[in-house]
């Protein structure tokens, strides 16, 4: 065999029926078995062999060996010699496709064949028409070019569309994030994980922080009760009013108040000091007026006759 017939007999690039066979998915253990190199993949054209078949990354390769037995082989091998024909093309049979966005590519009108096996190889003259690459499918031959095929459909617009919008949704998100717009998927994926774990992070001391603040108004309160400068019951009306204010400015509010003064207290008070406290009747909290009445009975008439102008008569 000549050395110089080493070509590419396979790759993952878009043909002209508009799908792409996977290099992955390329069974070619049966064609090692039967190399057969066939003229315009015509069954009994057979030309020759492939020799030294191997599958690099994406591409199949392999070297022409043509055996002159027939008149049509030895005018092959002068023609590839000279030139003038100088493309091969493989018969595929199909197992298995797909048109997942993630397997197609730009322009791609078919599904992707993700699984096949390799049947033979041919000598063409033209390789970029209908018959550059022949597809079997059922044990059929498809005519894709001929007007289509139920077995290799053409693709729905929305896989495609769908595909260019999950480009452009991951291009604005990578901006949003700060990437770059052709950041990968994975990058982008890494960013939402860390900004995830840094709001869980913060949320956590939001929550702490809130906590201590929650303490902290408590504690004013509590305080503010301990000195007598609200009652217990007005305890949650002050808690409130903290979360509303802050405990700095609660603070302030109570150190603005004075301590409360039960009137029992003020009545036993040394020198009488309760009358002059209150200067009428209205001046005694309306909580406060019954115990008045009971315990000191002169100064309720006092300050009854100071409300009302006239004497009380109990």
């Amino acid at each position: 065999m000549e050395k110089g017939n080493k070509v590419v007999i396979s790759s993952e690039s878009l043909n002209s029926y508009g799908t792409r066979v996977l290099t992955s998915g390329l069974d070619v253990e049966q064609f090692r078995r039967n190399p057969v190199l066939l003229y315009m993949h015509e069954r009994g054209q057979v030309i020759g062999v492939v020799k030294d078949l191997e599958v690099n990354g994406s591409e199949v390769t392999g070297e022409l060996a043509f055996d002159e037995a027939t008149e049509l082989s030895q005018r092959c091998k002068k023609q590839w010699k000279f030139g003038s024909l100088k493309m091969v093309s493989v018969g595929i049979a199909i197992t298995e496709t797909s048109d997942d966005p993630k397997n197609l590519v730009e322009g791609q009108t078919r599904p992707t064949v993700i699984k096949s096996k390799l049947l033979e190889v041919s000598l063409v003259d033209i390789g970029a028409n209908d018959d550059a690459i022949r597809l079997q499918k059922d044990g059929r031959w498809l005519e894709l070019g001929n007007g289509g095929s139920a077995d290799l459909p053409l693709l729905n617009n929305n896989s495609i569309n769908n595909q260019n919008k999950k480009e452009m949704d991951l291009e604005k998100l990578a901006l949003e994030l700060g990437l770059q717009k052709d950041a990968s998927e994975e990058a982008v994926m890494g960013k939402l994980a860390e900004l995830k774990s840094n709001g869980a992070e913060l949320e956590t001391l939001r929550k702490e922080n809130g906590t201590l603040k929650a303490a902290r108004i408590e504690a004013v309160v509590n305080a503010a009760i301990a000195a007598k400068k609200i009652g217990a019951d007005k305890k949650e009306q002050f808690l409130e009013l903290g979360k509303k204010i802050g405990a700095d400015d609660l603070e302030k509010t109570f150190g603005a108040m004075s301590a409360q003064v039960k009137l029992s207290s003020m009545l036993n008070h040394a020198g009488g000091s309760g009358q002059t406290e209150y200067k009428k009747l209205s001046d005694v909290p309306a909580g406060e007026i019954m115990e008045l009445r009971e315990k000191d009975v002169e100064l309720y008439k006092k300050l009854y006759k100071a409300e009302y102008g006239m004497e009380c008569e109990i």
